[in-house]
């Protein structure tokens, strides 16, 4: 997909489809988070801590419950 900046004021913007954001789970609300290393740039939402803490608390009782398979899987 290739886009153009548009000028919104003195700023540039980039203005996304509806499907793409759809497709990476962003809406207005989503806080990203913009990168570069001089030459790409790189949009990502910042990772929510409420998900992150429902992530962590998924992945400790999967090892709670499966440690012996993941350790016989690791061998």
């Amino acid at each position: 997909m290739r886009k153009k900046l548009v000028k919104t004021g003195n700023s540039l913007a980039l203005v996304l489809d509806k499907a793409l954001l759809k497709a990476a789970n962003i809406d207005a609300d989503t806080e990203l988070e913009v990168s570069t290393d001089g030459r790409l740039l790189v949009v990502s939402p910042v990772p929510s801590p409420k998900r992150a803490a429902r992530l962590r608390k998924v992945v400790e009782e999967a090892h709670r419950k499966y440690a012996g398979v993941f350790k016989r899987l690791s061998e």
